[in-house]
């Protein structure tokens, strides 16, 4: 009998974050070189909130400049209550849980430490992966 995975089975393990009291441009560089739009927010290596791309670039403006970025610090733009999740919850109740509330990312922990992040391209590559595996799909190169 099939059961229901758990968050553990499809997030992405052993996150980067970023401390508190960064300037933005550093988790802003940060994000651009690791290709990542959701950063977990960290104050003496406790987990407090995330930051993602769209908060910064809200914060700043459409320029990119206002305020000035420099002085712009991850305490001024996160989000001091993200959706934590233990590690073993089930798959199935973190995404109804996105889907109603909108949510973007899920920080996944165990016992109170950030083991991971599950953001909605991870549900995409999840979900396609899942429909493979039912499906197992022969090729799709046929014209109508």
């Amino acid at each position: 009998m099939k059961h229901i995975p758990a968050i553990k089975s499809v997030m992405t393990p052993f996150p980067y974050s970023v401390d508190i009291d960064a300037p933005i441009a550093q988790a802003r560089a940060f994000m651009q070189e690791y290709k990542i739009r959701h950063l977990p927010v960290t104050d003496k290596q406790k987990l407090i909130g995330v930051i993602s791309d769209r908060d910064i670039k809200l914060y700043l403006g459409p320029d990119l400049d206002y305020p000035e970025e420099r002085d712009a610090k991850v305490r001024d733009v996160y989000l001091d209550k993200p959706y934590i999740v233990d590690l073993n919850e089930r798959l199935d109740r973190v995404l109804k849980n996105m889907a109603e509330k909108h949510i973007g990312s899920v920080l996944v922990t165990r016992n109170g430490k950030l083991s991971g992040v599950f953001t909605s391209t991870d549900a995409c590559k999840s979900y396609a992966k899942h429909l493979r595996d039912q499906f197992n799909p022969t090729g799709g190169d046929e014209a109508a």
